[in-house]
């Protein structure tokens, strides 16, 4: 049910420390050599940290000192609005490009040391390609590793996509041919392939041979964050002796290098394509430079909130028995089954601290702020709320005011909740309602101001109420 998300995973520290850095700075109009020492200083050690090159560092934190000493703030801009800038957009140079992946038929390679996640990886893309409309299938080459084969059927039902692979061949290349002949109609083919412990000339030879049958499109490298800067040498390698579109960089959530392994791709003039962390199919996530600091330094990630939003939307209408458009809840009166469908929403685009790390001015530096349980608490509430629903009539939850004492006793008894639990719902129910008021009473031109403001857009550009996203409004 939860969905994906990489954005801040284990990068948090540098976030959180970046964001410390730069709140120092509030309130000031102009900024002084003192104060640049004193950010780039915390910006090198929070880098290091991530385990970034030295040389890296000390070429980004030159070039962020050198920009804020010289470069003039645009009008009305606070000092802290004019480092972040800076800093986002040196750390978006740092991160590099993104892999081109076009949305069309083709067929893409993937090659990596065992370990890496590449069969994970393989089941994971084809769920994203899945969701943006095409058809993918993933052929199953690994008969080095025992064990190669279930994994990738079992991921790749889940996923609920097409799998080809052969328990009973031992020649990869014959199950590669096999597998395209197979999977002819699906539009993107994912040839998963064997790994060996390091790079050595068996390996090379075989995914040289598959490669000359498989005739990919492009071959993506699938790398494990952990060992960071070594990424480095493994995509140089890969790069000299097969050739590589792009990297996959996997299991970002689990180790504290994975500063070292973003950056060192880039070094290679090599491009990331997707992230990867978690074990579910959905945890994966397309590379954007842009958003992916842009969350990193706690001013949200519109782009992927909107495509996160839209895939909720579709995966509650599809759970609905009946069609559901979400706008009819601005008309008419707001019921407890609205809210359930609302609540399904939000449990679609996956775990709240997520969703609100995307959102311009909730994430970040508000997070920081907030117990790490505080989370849990409310997802927690939520499911408590659906099963209290769950043991409503449906006159009930089309006319929750209508409910009194003794409903309230029959419906906790029923639930396994307590009385109070169904009063929150209930109270809940209200507010949500009033708002909806709210909503239904707004002219387009209300609502775009507010979404202006949400988007830190209105005003002199200070982006007050969304964490300085203002002066660039991305």
């Amino acid at each position: 049910m939860w969905g994906p998300y990489v954005g801040q995973m284990v990068l948090d520290d540098l976030g959180s420390s970046l964001r410390g850095t730069l709140d120092s700075l509030r309130g000031k109009s102009r900024i002084d050599e003192e104060d640049v020492e004193e950010v780039v200083k915390e910006i090198q050690r929070s880098l290091l940290q991530a385990d970034v090159d030295v040389s890296l560092v000390m070429e980004l934190s030159d070039s962020i000192k050198e920009r804020a000493l010289e470069e003039e703030p645009p009008g009305g801009t606070t000092a802290r609005d004019h480092v972040l800038r800076i800093v986002y957009e040196e750390l978006v140079g740092l991160v590099g490009e993104s892999t081109e992946l076009p949305l069309e038929e083709q067929t893409i390679m993937l090659a990596g040391l065992q370990g890496s996640g590449k069969t994970t990886t393989a089941a994971k893309m084809a769920w994203w390609f899945s969701k943006k409309g095409l058809r993918p299938a993933v052929i199953q080459t690994d008969t080095f590793r025992p064990g190669a084969y279930e994994q990738a059927k079992q991921m790749c039902e889940r996923a609920e996509v097409d799998f080809y692979g052969d328990p009973d061949e031992d020649d990869p290349v014959k199950i590669a041919r096999e597998g395209l002949a197979a999977t002819e109609d699906a539009d993107v083919r994912i040839v998963d392939t064997a790994g060996r412990h390091a790079l050595e000339a068996d390996l090379i030879d075989e995914i040289e041979e598959i490669e000359s049958v498989v005739e990919p499109d492009r071959s993506l490298l699938v790398l494990d964050a952990a060992i960071g800067q070594g990424a480095k040498d493994q995509a140089q390698q890969f790069e000299d002796s097969v050739g590589i579109s792009g990297v996959v960089i996997t299991k970002l959530d689990g180790t504290a290098k994975g500063g070292g392994a973003l950056t060192a791709v880039n070094e290679t003039d090599s491009t990331i394509a997707f992230l990867g962390s978690g074990e579910t199919v959905q945890d994966i996530e397309r590379f954007e430079p842009d958003g992916f600091i842009s969350r990193l330094l706690g001013m949200g990630d519109l782009k992927q909130l909107t495509e996160r939003v839209e895939r909720a939307m579709e995966e509650t209408q599809a759970e609905e028995d009946e069609d559901w458009d979400p706008e009819d809840m601005l008309e008419g009166e707001f019921t407890l089954k609205d809210m359930q469908r609302q609540m399904s929403a939000m449990s679609n685009m996956g775990p709240l601290d997520q969703v609100m790390d995307m959102i311009p001015g909730m994430g970040g530096g508000l997070m920081d702020q907030l117990p790490d349980d505080a989370m849990d608490v409310t997802q927690d509430r939520m499911r408590n709320f659906e099963v209290v629903m769950d043991s409503m009539t449906d006159e009930e939850l089309e006319n929750p005011r209508s409910v009194g004492a003794s409903q309230i006793r029959r419906i906790a008894k029923g639930s396994g909740q307590g009385e109070e639990t169904v009063r929150e719902l209930l109270e809940q129910h209200k507010m949500m309602a009033r708002t909806m008021k709210q909503f239904q009473g707004m002219g387009d031109g209300d609502m775009q101001r507010m979404m202006q403001k949400m988007q830190g857009g209105g005003g002199g550009g200070g982006g007050g109420g969304m964490g300085g996203m203002g002066p660039f409004g991305d």
